[in-house]
């Protein structure tokens, strides 16, 4: 038996995808910039456990479907490793709707540089976000942004290794915007500072788009519009390298990975409130 949210139906959030952009400008040794149009998940994670995953291929073979153990340690319940992500740094009044915002696996494969696990209290206004990173080494870590409003900006350190084109050191700064109506629109940017560098930016990047129920119409949309849309991901990432490496950006190795899977990052009080 499926439990209740406690919510007519109307009011009962469903799963979403998105339609839009991933936006990408390196502004050091070089210039090199890029823009191109995505898709990606929004998922009502709380509800689709409550309610049953309607139209979302979950955990099963598909077209497009969405794998619980593509998120985390690997585990069977994405939901309740978050759950145990946020009792453990002490965040225990989430417990409103968590809203995931992630690649899809498309036929069968996917790649997620970032994942953004927004949690809500109870009364709706947003209490965490999880920004869950994937690097091309087969590595994953966390950053936890802990009591971020929407529109402005939060910070953490860098401490784990992504491209290898940029130095293990730095901050990056996190903004996320919602805004709602006929058609709601998310938008997630990450900016890296290489403080050694300058105050000024070495990244800026974001993905953005437009939310529609996910249904068969969105889904044959996505499929027919973006076909390879995952591999696509993960080439585009190794042909902007290519470029980088053509550009005699710096190049770093690999280092270890760090030893807490979390990083907690500094509360969006204590940063200057200003995106660049």
């Amino acid at each position: 038996m499926k439990a209740s949210t406690g919510l007519p139906p109307e009011r009962v959030p469903v799963a979403q995808i998105g339609f839009g952009q991933v936006r990408h400008t390196r502004h050091r040794p070089s210039r090199n910039a890029f823009t191109y149009a995505t898709y990606f998940l929004m998922l009502p994670m709380r509800s689709l456990r409550a309610n049953g995953p309607g139209a979302l291929a979950r955990n099963r073979r598909a077209a497009l479907s969405f794998h619980d153990r593509d998120h985390g340690e690997g585990g069977a319940d994405s939901l309740a490793w978050l759950d145990g992500v946020l009792q453990q740094q002490g965040i225990d009044d989430a417990q409103g709707e968590v809203w995931l915002h992630t690649y899809p696996r498309v036929l069968g494969y996917c790649f997620k540089p970032v994942s953004f696990w927004y949690c809500h209290r109870a009364d709706g206004s947003l209490r965490a976000v999880l920004a869950e990173v994937n690097n091309t080494f087969g590595e994953r870590h966390c950053y936890l942004l802990d009591a971020p409003r929407y529109g402005e900006p939060c910070e953490a350190a860098k401490v784990f290794h992504v491209s290898p084109f940029c130095p293990l050191q730095g901050r990056y700064r996190f903004v996320f915007m919602r805004t709602e109506g006929a058609t709601p629109r998310t938008v997630a940017r990450i900016d890296y500072f290489d403080d050694a560098l300058g105050a000024e930016p070495l990244l800026n990047t974001s993905v953005s788009g437009e939310l529609h129920p996910l249904n068969a119409r969105t889904v044959r949309r996505a499929l027919w519009t973006h076909p390879a849309m995952t591999f696509g991901v993960i080439a585009r990432i190794h042909w902007q390298a290519l470029r980088l490496w053509r550009q005699k950006a710096p190049f770093f190795r690999q280092p270890p990975a760090p030893g807490d899977f979390v990083t907690a990052a500094v509360p969006a009080a204590s940063v200057e409130q200003h995106v660049p």
